[in-house]
């Protein structure tokens, strides 16, 4: 390994935490899972898994390929979408609000503290999320598909966020977990929570948590 390779990796070590790898095997089919799911809003009180949580997010925005093709399509592979992570009770993990940088498979820390209870109440106090052990944020930055789609941006990135989410739902199904899609919150009290430049735009949040 040369020495820019090792002073690289340390740096991505002391930005953020490696996750561990996704696991590509599983106990239910693609069927199965879409048998199976349902919107889930109660969780049992207990932990999750750092390995979990990586799974859920390797499905939201994996890298799939050497190119850096992603398990969600995107129109012209401009990926607008960023996932963030608002840890509560994950096994490994401090309470905090985490950005998903998927090219390293990495979370980097963006704030300490369990956010969940003020999550909720941005989410006009759905107290679910408050409930579940940890939340995924799905944003995006509508310039990178503006870029070249001009008046179309908004149906193609809509269409991104609803792949992403069924993504995480069908993997949490997969790992024996429950989610739900939540859309009714106030964006700028999410956007101000998670502490996200005004480009960044919040459009859909998922509470995971234990059947």
């Amino acid at each position: 390994m040369s020495a820019e390779k090792v002073r690289n990796e340390k740096k991505l070590n002391d930005e953020a935490l490696i996750l561990p790898p996704p696991e590509f095997g599983g106990q239910i089919s693609v069927g199965e899972a879409l048998q199976r799911r349902r919107s889930l809003r109660r969780y049992k009180p207990e932990s999750l898994e750092l390995a979990q949580v990586a799974q859920l997010l390797w499905a939201a925005q994996g890298i799939t390929n050497s190119l850096g093709h992603r398990t969600t399509p995107s129109a012209g592979a401009l990926y607008p979408l960023e996932i963030y992570l608002a840890a509560g009770d994950v096994r490994g993990l401090e309470a905090g609000v985490y950005h998903y940088r998927p090219a390293e498979r990495a979370l980097e820390r963006m704030m300490g503290g369990d956010i969940r209870q003020s999550l909720a109440k941005a989410c006009l106090s759905q107290d679910w999320i408050a409930d579940a052990p940890c939340s995924l944020i799905i944003a995006a930055i509508f310039a990178r598909t503006n870029a070249r789609y001009g008046e179309r941006t908004l149906r193609y990135v809509y269409m991104e966020v609803g792949a992403a989410a069924e993504n995480i739902a069908l993997q949490a199904e997969a790992l024996g977990l429950g989610t739900v899609m939540v859309g009714a919150f106030y964006e700028m009290k999410v956007q101000s929570l998670l502490e996200l430049n005004e480009d960044i735009i919040p459009l859909c949040l998922m509470p995971v948590g234990k059947k």
